[in-house]
């Protein structure tokens, strides 16, 4: 059975029980605990904790999900996957665990004829909480006999999302594979042997603060009883499928079959090789799911993960025996596996390889520049004599320059040394402590909303700032320090809900409105506003005067100046926006924005700095549209009639079945947004683009001035040029070439001067020279050379005098002393090579004496040291160095 098939009965099978199917949310939600979706329940917590009252008893939904908690272990076990598909139905206070275990028991046993999957009921296991007597009642009801129903404890059989929140205890389904997967005695005996394959979760209680499965307390109860399960799609398939684990699936082996013809090897021979293929297949997918999802390669946060999990598949390509990029190829087949569950990637598709394939190209640039740096590190271990490199050292390549310890371990291994794992281990060990309580230090319980919960249910904030700047509003609610509070008195702080408002709350890059709510003897500014569930508006202000009273009838004002700045920052944003994809085509889309009166920015995925032509471009094809004065539309449709007129939407947001569509200009500019806009793309006035700017691995940040703020930028600047010209004394129009005159002038004038320094520097060489020892067989220069010399400048005099040597062995050390760094370079003629000197060896000696490290060729080393007092003693180590060596 197909995976797509397996996904399809699910749903259908619980649609046919009075579920509501709801689509995947996006894997990424606004939820400050969570960098990506994990569950198939996350996007209903709010239902579950009563914070907001769900719009359905029952639901079911297949989730996209992403959990890298244990990403080091991905391909080593052979059921985990960083992405997964987790099937799932869900009671709201509906039904309980006797419904739950007879659905789940009726899916898996049904014959495929009646819907179901076929599963042999004598393979099926069950696992409960310890004392829950109830759920084996209900499991011996089904038909599964005493001996395959194991208790478990709260580790096994008790679910929490790890934080303060919704919890309860659970029931697990296992599919017992047969002897020759391990011993016989239930999942407690062999959980190789034992899969489970669906997780029943009775939420019922709230769990206090603490760390691990089990070191929490149990504080309350939920407002109701609820059901929440899990079935892993990737699981039940490769049993059904009869394949031995997850990576050899319909969806899975054709990305390994791909990887074998890239690499040239063969999966299923070596257990290493089989690692690094399943890593390969894990890890395409997750990155294709999350560059879907928005997500874009950075050092920190989403960007992290997506990135690491980017180089890990080119570095197991490359162990793999891959000498070409891969990235391009592995999406595709990606692509061409999940398109049927999930469109977006195939109508997407040019930017997922676009995103990922630049990502590829970076790090094998890293790669060399690691595989130059190890050559200097097994250099240095060499010239002590040792054979293993430090574990401090690997570390270093691993974290400092992104070089995979894989590599270095292989690389090591060619040079005949070993590398101290367990130092690199042990420092590995330490960051990722670090980092778990970094995150322990962030993560905390869901901010509690549920003093919300009563307005919510109440209806949306009806929203009337589209058509007025002023309304009549009643005060439905005053909140303030968390609390229902009846009156606020001036000079307090106080969130105020009213059952409608003319103010703009913030949403879609545009920044909240600015205005009043006033009445008689009352006047309160409105700081700020926000929305609470999508749909209430919370207008944080303070009072200034008089007092607010809930019941109170107030009129609530937008402050027209705010606002007409607002509607030209956001509708120049669309207008730079289609400008962007105008100028660079299809793959420049939004990754983000803001705007507010006479300012925008916005974010557009992108590979590489624009040129100066791109810049103007865009600005002149921005300005055109205004000049155009086109008419600005809006009006609300479905989501999947917007789609096909083209209306562009922001990657990882959730729409609901209707959605409001802003066009500018017909075909030139159409979004889903929720903004506000003018009326006529002329009323945004004159847009200037102030720059363009890197703001994380394939994302680049266009920023610009709109309206007045536009005109002021513009006449700064020719206040500006009109200064610059009197200086010059010359035109304004002539400032350019003028310009461009004096710095032909500068680098004639610098380049004179460099020759001049050159000359001076090889006029210095014969003194030098003169100072020349004999040690042994060979002529030792080893001297100070003269304070500030650059590390180029001293190169030059090192070669100048070693030439001066002709075929006599000869060393040349210099040692310099800048700005308090000791740049040095070390230089040895063939002669002397052939008496067994290297220039590498050399550092070595006098390196410790100034602090410094550095590396080369045999013939040439340079590098730098940070202690200048060291310098008198790094000569003497040079000069009992050669002299025990000679």
């Amino acid at each position: 059975m197909q995976t797509h098939e397996i996904r399809r009965r699910f749903l259908d099978h619980f649609a046919r029980a009075g579920h509501t199917e709801v689509p995947s949310a996006s894997l990424i939600l606004a939820d400050p605990n969570l960098l990506f979706v994990n569950s198939g329940m996350v996007q209903f917590v709010p239902f579950y904790t009563g914070e907001q009252t769900p719009p359905w008893a029952t639901a079911t939904s297949v989730q996209k999900c992403v959990r890298t908690v244990d990403i080091e272990n991905v391909g080593i076990t052979t059921r985990h996957n960083t992405f997964f598909q987790m099937a799932g139905n869900f009671s709201f206070g509906d039904y309980f665990k006797r419904e739950a275990i007879s659905l789940a028991w009726s899916l898996l046993t049904s014959s495929v004829k009646e819907g179901g999957y076929g599963m042999d009921p004598e393979k099926l296991w069950a696992t409960v909480y310890l004392d829950d007597d109830e759920a084996v009642e209900m499991w011996l009801e089904t038909g599964v006999p005493l001996e395959r129903i194991q208790r478990r404890g709260k580790a096994d059989n008790y679910w929490s999302m790890g934080i303060p929140g919704p919890c309860g205890t659970s029931s697990e389904i296992y599919f017992d594979r047969g002897p020759e997967y391990g011993v016989a005695g239930g999942p407690e005996a062999d959980e190789d042997r034992y899969i489970e394959i669906w997780n029943l979760v009775f939420m019922q209680f709230i769990r206090g603060e603490g760390i691990g499965k089990d070191d929490y307390e149990i504080v309350g109860r939920l407002p109701r009883k609820n059901i929440d399960t899990g079935m892993g799609v990737e699981r039940v398939a490769f049993l059904l499928q009869g394949v031995d684990n997850v990576y050899e699936t319909d969806l899975c082996r054709p990305i390994i079959d791909k990887a074998e013809e890239l690499t040239g090897r063969s999966y299923g021979v070596v257990h290493a090789d089989d690692v690094r293929f399943r890593i390969v297949a894990d890890h395409s997918r997750t990155v294709s799911m999350l560059i879907s999802a928005g997500v874009n390669p950075g050092n920190d946060g989403r960007g992290y993960v997506l990135r690491r999990l980017l180089r890990r598949i080119v570095r197991s390509a490359r162990l793999l025996g891959a000498e070409k990029p891969v990235m391009a190829e592995l999406m595709s087949v990606v692509s061409a596996q999940l398109a049927p569950s999930y469109p977006e990637l195939a109508t997407d598709f040019s930017r997922i390889e676009t995103v990922a394939v630049g990502e590829e190209i970076a790090f094998l640039k890293t790669l060399n520049t690691g595989s130059a740096l190890f050559d200097n590190t097994a250099a240095a271990v060499k010239a002590k004599g040792s054979a293993v490199i430090a574990g401090a050292d690997a570390f270093t390549l691993h974290d400092t320059y992104g070089f995979p310890i894989d590599l270095t371990l292989e690389m090591a291994a060619e040079a005949g040394l070993s590398v101290d794992e367990r130092g690199f281990r042990a420092l590995m060990a330490e960051q990722r402590e670090r980092a778990k309580e970094d995150a322990r230090s962030r993560k905390h319980a869901h901010i509690d909303l549920s003093i919300y919960k009563e307005l919510v249910d109440r209806g949306a904030t009806e929203f009337t700032g589209f058509d007025e700047l002023t309304s009549e509003a009643k005060v439905l609610a005053l909140i303030a320090d968390g609390v229902r509070v009846p009156v606020a008195t001036a000079g307090q702080d106080v969130e105020v809900i009213l059952d409608r408002s003319p103010l703009y709350a913030e949403s879609g890059g545009q920044i909240a409105d600015r205005g009043s709510i006033t009445g008689a003897g009352l006047k309160l500014t409105v700081n700020d506003v926000q929305k609470i569930a999508k749909k209430l508006w919370v207008h944080k202000t303070t009072v200034e005067q008089g007092q607010i009273t809930e019941g109170d009838v107030v009129q609530a004002q937008a402050d027209p100046a705010w606002r007409r700045g607002a509607t030209q920052g956001h509708s120049g944003t669309h207008m730079v926006h289609a400008a962007l994809r105008q100028i660079l085509g299809p793959n420049a889309v939004q990754a983000g924005s803001m705007n507010k009166p006479g300012y925008l920015r916005f974010d557009f995925n992108w590979q590489g700095q624009l040129s100066e032509q791109q810049k103007a471009d865009i600005e002149a094809v921005s300005n055109d549209a205004v000049g155009a004065n086109f008419p600005v539309n809006t009006f609300v449709t479905d989501l999947t009639r917007a789609k096909e007129m083209g209306a562009m939407a922001l990657f990882g947001e959730n729409y609901g079945d209707e959605v409001r569509v802003v066009e500018i200009g017909g075909p030139f500019s159409i979004e889903l947004c929720g903004g506000t806009h003018v009326q006529y793309s002329s009323q945004i006035g004159p847009i200037t683009v102030l720059g363009e700017s890197s703001v994380g691995s394939g994302i680049r940040r266009v920023e610009a001035f709109v309206g007045l703020d536009s005109y002021r930028h513009l006449a700064k600047e020719r206040a500006l040029l009109a200064g610059v010209a009197s200086s010059l004394k010359v035109p304004t129009d002539e400032v350019p070439a003028r310009v461009e005159q004096l710095v032909e002038r500068l680098k004639v004038a610098e380049k004179e001067l460099e020759r001049t320094t050159m000359a001076a520097v090889l006029s210095s060489a014969g003194s030098f020279v003169d100072t020349a020892e004999r040690v042994g067989a060979v002529l030792l220069v080893a001297v100070a050379a003269p304070e500030g010399m650059p590390t180029g400048d001293l190169r030059t005099l090192a070669t100048d005098i070693r030439s001066r040597f002709g075929g006599e062995p000869a060393i040349v050390v210099l040692l310099g002393n800048a700005d308090g760094k000791v740049p040095f370079v070390v230089t040895v003629n063939k002669s002397a090579q052939d008496l067994g000197f290297k220039a590498g060896d050399l550092v070595a000696s006098f390196g410790p004496s100034i602090a410094g490290r550095g590396g080369g060729k045999p013939e040439m080393a340079q590098g730098a040291g940070t202690d200048p007092s060291g310098i008198a003693a790094g000569l003497a180590a040079v000069r009992t160095w050669v002299a025990e060596s000679a």
